[in-house]
């Protein structure tokens, strides 16, 4: 499936949350559920920094939030929009709970090479692609119109830490 101008319009907004991420102190990653009809359900950024909590990563809480809100059904139908491909355990909870597609800015292969690029640490997790955790989930990705904006964020983040 290609990018509609829709989801650009959702990524536009995962990139905001990044950004807001990253001016609190957490890594800069932003994600948004939005329902088969087109609406914002919940929407959240990384707060791992700030907590000191290294699961409040915004799509594991999307996950959390939809099993409790929505029906399986509306799970399926639903799509996951986020700045930054998720991690390995994003991406079971995505698989887990049931979830549809998911659309990303920057894969974790772009993420990776942008950390080491500027001299950070590497991830404690192996950075997999979503298709290698979950592979019935769909997935599209990257988006190259948005990529240059959180490369820059990712690129400033990593270097602060």
């Amino acid at each position: 499936m290609g990018i509609s101008e829709t989801d650009l319009i959702h990524l536009r907004r995962t990139v905001e949350l990044a950004r807001e991420a990253a001016d609190s102190g957490d890594s800069p990653f932003g994600s948004v559920l939005v329902d088969a009809g087109g609406t914002e359900r919940f929407a959240d950024r990384n707060r791992e920094a700030t907590t000191g909590d290294a699961l409040r990563h915004p799509e594991f809480e999307i996950a959390n939030w939809a099993v409790t809100h929505l029906t399986p059904a509306q799970r399926a139908d639903a799509t996951v929009y986020t700045s930054g491909e998720h991690c390995a355990m994003c991406s079971a909870a995505h698989a887990w709970v049931g979830l549809g597609r998911i659309v990303y800015v920057a894969s974790a292969e772009q993420i990776t090479a942008w950390r080491v690029a500027v001299g950070a640490p590497p991830s404690p997790v192996a950075p997999l692609p979503i298709s290698t955790v979950a592979p019935g989930v769909q997935v599209d990705g990257p988006v190259d119109e948005l990529v240059e904006e959180v490369r820059v964020l990712i690129e400033h983040h990593a270097t602060r830490a």
